[in-house]
């Protein structure tokens, strides 16, 4: 069996399902906002200054993927605080946001989670494995390419996001900038949301319950690949259009488009459309 064989076989989801409870502990002994804001001193490989949770988030992962790795799996892992770290095998990658939403989890607001993403190559098209669980909610959101997508491991199933948008979800929302965007959206969606997590949100418009996201500054892979094949799987459009195509995004930790998703391309270049008319 070869290594990328291998890796397709490996169980990810039991991996995952350890690091988060391994992440839920790391939250539940630092419940406070004092306790959650402090920070290491440095700045992780995605630009963002790195909280002590986010490191030790970060660290229980890791030492799932080491036990992986002494039982003779080759991978390479992306991750939003160490970067791109080297373990035998650069087709295979895990790409692995700890804490998706650290503003929300350090203020004790309920939106925040880890998401996990496996692939057999460099690019989103390479996905094959996607994991998202929300520490607020206590849902597990999980994606097997060409299986399908399932919420609390029940596949996902009726309505999908309205073709006549009714809710917007923003992501990546500075005041500023969201003052910027929101008078484009007037006529496009009359109701809009924030839930301060882009890998969350867009589990919740594969599951119907938002109609369109946006993302107000450019996105990084470990924010949206393992939800992004939630989005897919289920039939859904999305897009990186600053650099298109979509397929072709590559799995680093480098911020390169906004993104945007919604039932149809159509909708997609249209929200693309207001984003930009904006400017």
């Amino acid at each position: 069996m070869g290594v990328s064989d291998r890796a397709q076989d490996t169980d990810w989801l039991e991996l995952c399902r350890r690091a988060t409870e391994a992440l839920r502990g790391i939250l539940a002994d630092a419940p406070s906002t004092a306790e959650r804001v402090r920070e290491v001193g440095t700045r992780g490989e995605g630009g963002d200054r790195t909280l002590i949770i986010d490191a030790e988030a970060e660290e229980a992962v890791f030492r799932e993927l080491e036990a992986l790795h002494d039982e003779g799996l080759r991978f390479t892992a992306v991750s939003e605080e160490r970067g791109t770290i080297d373990f035998g095998d650069p087709d295979t990658l895990v790409v692995i946001d700890p804490i998706d939403g650290s503003v929300n989890a350090k203020r004790g607001l309920p939106h925040h989670s880890i998401s996990v993403a496996v692939a057999s190559g460099p690019t989103m098209a390479d996905v094959f494995f996607g994991y998202v669980f929300d520490f607020g909610t206590k849902e597990e959101w999980v994606a097997r390419r060409g299986e399908g997508a399932f919420l609390d491991g029940r596949p996902l199933s009726g309505p999908g996001p309205k073709e006549e948008v009714e809710i917007l979800s923003f992501e990546a929302t500075l005041t500023e900038s969201v003052a910027k965007q929101v008078g484009a959206m007037v006529g496009f969606a009359p109701r809009t949301r924030v839930m301060g997590s882009l890998a969350l949100t867009l589990c919740h418009l594969a599951a119907g319950r938002v109609d369109a996201v946006c993302s107000l500054k450019p996105a990084r892979s470990v924010d949206i690949a393992a939800a992004q094949l939630l989005v897919k799987e289920r039939g859904f459009a999305i897009d990186l259009p600053d650099r298109p195509p979509f397929a072709n995004a590559p799995l680093d930790v480098g911020p390169h488009s906004r993104v945007v998703a919604a039932a149809t391309p159509e909708l997609c270049a249209e929200l693309y459309r207001r984003l930009n008319s904006s400017r």
